[in-house]
């Protein structure tokens, strides 16, 4: 039963998700007041920034104050940056990027550094909530101090407001006139927890266009919605609850072949999670009449592991190719240096994912694999086939599960043990006995990787298909769709993985 107090109260343990009924719910009643005042942009846009601090004080609670502090800060930086030349231009820069980074960095790393140094030095420092500490100052609260909690989304908000800046300061861009324009840029509720990261350059321009969806267009939105639901809530959970995550917490207790398996499933997991989230959020933006860009094109498909990472959370890749790896040189310093660079980009990317050791060592294994791609194709021509094609995508696909192994596990000693149990404890003859007992689970994973493997004109017919549907049976087959769905599911919703990031 949803009550009032449930719609206006920040819960920690269940903060709002888009495959929530609760969210579909309230998304429905804010689209219908959308609708008498979609024409009047300064109007429209106001009541979208008031829904999305909403959306993201539902998300994570007191944590939405810190959102309002980076809109401010970057917002003036911002012209601080245009209206400047020389050193004051890259001191109000540094500024700017100093500021986002810190934030990010207490938030997210303070564990991680607090707990290298003690191990290092044998000291006994301790991380402190200094937000948490003016907020019982201040208002008599008591929140504990010495726990530190991870804003929803700081990691997608940051590396927005970041690029920003750095686009002002290339001259790319020129400042948002506007404090609630810039506002709604960065607090805009489908990206803002998750993703797909948005450039300043890319949605500033659509914010004073006036609002236009088409019939097509409208179509295309709700079917994104309703595959990213499947994905998510049908696909993911599920294998999630009833398989992936029990052979992840225990490995040594199930055969080699149920491990493989689990590595399997968290591939098709993980992507269904993510792609279902990005989805939705591009569907969701499109009824609003804003365009968030692709951040999935069928990554399992690649036949390198520099094709994955043009397909793979495109904004992110993208971003740091643009904002870190060419501002650290590129390739434009010779070919040492030109892996280097990749080698530290994919490890600050990793670190981006996570404050862990595991994190880490996932980003470094891919760096070193695109170093490895890009030496392997100056020195080496291939002629192209169809066996060259399924091979090179074969490998791929296991270099990338491979390495999901660390970003999954617990700990590097849960990888250890996955290795070991695969390789020297398969378990050849009770195979079939491990298929009937995960029937379901393992079906899903199937089903999965084969949606994902479709042909692009065919899933493209499929969407054409159901956009050319008469609007009453597109909104009655995705609403029984959604009734089906949430009546069959067989756990709780489980998070989207990315809110961990």
């Amino acid at each position: 039963m949803i009550s009032f107090d449930n719609i206006v109260r920040f819960s920690s343990d269940q903060p709002l998700l888009f495959s929530q009924y609760l969210f579909l719910m309230l998304f429905t009643v804010m689209f219908g007041f959308f609708a008498l005042i979609h024409k009047h942009n300064r109007i429209r846009n106001s009541y979208l920034l008031a829904f999305s601090l909403f959306f993201y004080y539902k998300c994570s609670g007191f944590y939405f104050v810190l959102l309002l502090v980076s809109i401010i800060f970057d917002y003036i930086f911002g012209f601080k940056i245009f209206n400047s030349d020389g050193w004051r231009k890259r001191f109000f820069l540094f500024l700017s990027i100093l500021t986002n980074l810190g934030l990010l960095f207490y938030f997210k790393y303070s564990y991680f550094i607090v707990d290298t140094i003690n191990s290092i030095a044998g000291s006994e420092f301790q991380a402190l909530n200094f937000v948490a500490m003016f907020s019982n100052d201040l208002f008599q609260s008591e929140y504990n101090i010495t726990e530190i909690i991870l804003p929803v989304g700081i990691s997608f908000y940051t590396f927005q407001t970041l690029s920003y800046s750095i686009d002002i300061y290339r001259d790319k861009i020129k400042p948002c006139n506007r404090l609630l324009d810039f506002a709604f840029f960065v607090s805009f509720f489908p990206q803002l927890v998750a993703g797909p990261i948005v450039r300043a350059i890319d949605f500033l321009p659509q914010i004073n266009k006036p609002y236009f969806l088409s019939r097509r267009g409208f179509g295309n939105a709700v079917f994104l919605i309703a595959t990213g639901l499947v994905k998510k809530v049908v696909i993911s959970d599920y294998i999630s609850v009833n398989f992936v995550d029990r052979v992840f917490d225990a490995p040594e207790i199930y055969s080699g072949f149920l491990n493989l398996v689990a590595v399997y499933g968290y591939a098709i997991q993980i992507y269904c999670d993510f792609s279902g989230y990005s989805d939705m959020a591009i569907g969701i933006a499109a009824l609003l009449g804003f365009k968030l860009p692709i951040n999935f094109n069928s990554p399992y498909k690649s036949k390198s592991i520099t094709e994955f990472w043009r397909r793979w959370h495109i904004s992110l890749s993208t971003w740091l190719r643009d904002y870190l790896y060419i501002s650290i040189g590129g390739n434009r310093k010779g070919k040492v240096r030109t892996y280097t660079n990749l080698l530290i980009t994919m490890l600050l990317g990793g670190l981006w994912h996570g404050a862990a050791l595991k994190f880490i060592i996932w980003g470094g294994i891919h760096g070193l694999g695109l170093a490895i791609h890009k030496f392997g194709s100056s020195m080496i021509t291939v002629r192209k086939n169809f066996l060259w094609s399924f091979v090179s995508m074969l490998i791929t696909f296991h270099f990338v599960a491979f390495c999901w192994m660390y970003f999954r596990a617990i700990d590097l000693k849960t990888v250890d043990t996955m290795i070991h149990k695969i390789f020297f404890d398969f378990d050849v003859s009770s195979i079939t006995n491990r298929i009937a007992g995960y029937w379901k689970p393992m079906s899903l994973i199937v089903f999965g990787f084969f949606i994902h493997l479709l042909p692009y004109r065919f899933k493209e017919s499929l969407k054409s298909f159901f956009s050319n549907m008469p609007i009453y049976l597109q909104v009655a087959g995705v609403g029984l769709l959604i009734f089906i769905i949430y009546q069959a599911k067989s756990a709780e919703i489980q998070p989207f993985i990315y809110f961990q990031f």
